[in-house]
């Protein structure tokens, strides 16, 4: 009996050694809880003008940057939106042609800024300045530049630019005296069209002509009536070898922005697409030719009847005050275009 107490005793001493040393082992190996710390995002800071001086200023030596280098990716991180499209179709032009991407020179800018609420965001501003190719002088154009900043963690980028017209007179926005504009809202009621609607309106027209409602309230230009004449000899031309053309100019997803000017008008910025398509229906008609300013972004190859292409135009018009009762009542009118061909296809013939 006392010999199998002896032997349950040491048992029972050994359970309890073992459990001591795996408790021990098991405090030597606990590691220390890792936390991580908090991190708060970037607080907004305040649109000045002279916050979208240095926005511009940068802008100018990363984009020269890039196309030194040839970069096409680089180049694409300081632009966004339409001028995205416009940069990518730009080096790929580049790359076919065999030639380097163009790098620009700028005079001295002009800042539109408007003020807005310190929290709010999108935040954006335009700038117009004087641009030209390096070494081609005589290529000087005068150019009015959005740049937006989407969030206090964005970078500024640029989303769209574009070229005063020939012989078109810059509107002259209102700046206060603490060097800022006035932003216009989409809906805003005191100019002969809503800021929101100009691009409808100058597509209404590049697709119905002067003839259109919509030419009572925007001057003839050539991207307005321009455009619809042009669609005209495109379909003349294309008939002439059983061939459809058909060319369609719809809105963007893009931001546009509305400028008060003096003397209670407004400058319109905005873009529009203009897709277009060749049609050989008749089975025994040659496929139709890539056009001229698609060929970089094709192969070479029309796989069915059908070429179809997107442009990317930019543009930007002056909106006109509402006249007063009585008054004759100034029309819209364009002063700025820029763009070309971002996208092209040739898609297969479609099965029955």
């Amino acid at each position: 009996m006392h010999s199998f107490l002896r032997v349950v005793a040491a048992g029972a001493l050994l359970t309890l050694l073992t459990a001591a040393g795996c408790a021990e082992g098991d405090k030597t190996e606990a590691r220390p809880t890792v936390t991580v710390p908090e991190t708060s995002p970037p607080a907004p800071v305040a649109l000045t003008p002279q916050v979208a001086g240095q926005a511009f200023r940068s802008y100018v030596t990363d984009e020269d940057v890039a196309r030194a280098a040839g970069d096409e990716r680089l180049a694409l991180t300081w632009t966004s939106d339409g001028q995205s499209q416009l940069t990518a179709a730009e080096f790929r032009k580049a790359a076919y042609d065999g030639d380097p991407v163009r790098r620009f020179v700028y005079g001295t800018p002009k800042l539109y800024v408007p003020k807005l609420r310190d929290a709010a965001y999108p935040q954006w501003f335009v700038v117009s300045v004087d641009r030209s190719v390096v070494g081609q002088p005589k290529t000087k154009r005068r150019a009015l530049m959005s740049f937006i900043l989407r969030g206090p963690s964005d970078h500024w980028k640029l989303t769209l630019a574009t070229l005063l017209q020939e012989k078109a007179k810059e509107p002259k926005v209102a700046i206060d005296a603490a060097g800022y504009a006035t932003a216009m809202s989409a809906e805003d009621a005191s100019v002969l069209i809503r800021p929101r609607d100009v691009g409808g309106i100058q597509a209404t027209i590049a697709a119905e002509g002067p003839r259109s409602v919509a030419a009572k309230v925007m001057r003839s230009n050539a991207v307005t009536t321009g455009f619809y004449q042009d669609a005209k000899k495109a379909r003349k031309k294309a008939k002439k070898k059983d061939v459809t053309y058909t060319a369609v100019y719809t809105a963007t997803p893009f931001p546009y922005f509305g400028l008060r000017t003096e003397h209670g008008g407004g400058l319109v910025i905005y873009s529009l697409f203009r897709n277009t398509s060749l049609i050989a229906k008749d089975p025994g008609t040659p496929k139709p030719e890539i056009p001229q300013e698609a060929e970089h972004l094709l192969d070479g190859t029309v796989e069915g009847n059908e070429v179809d292409t997107t442009a990317t135009l930019h543009f930007a018009a002056f909106d006109p005050p509402k006249a007063k009762k009585g008054a004759t009542q100034p029309k819209a009118h364009m002063v700025a275009d820029d763009g070309t061909v971002t996208k092209a296809g040739t898609p297969p013939v479609k099965k029955p």
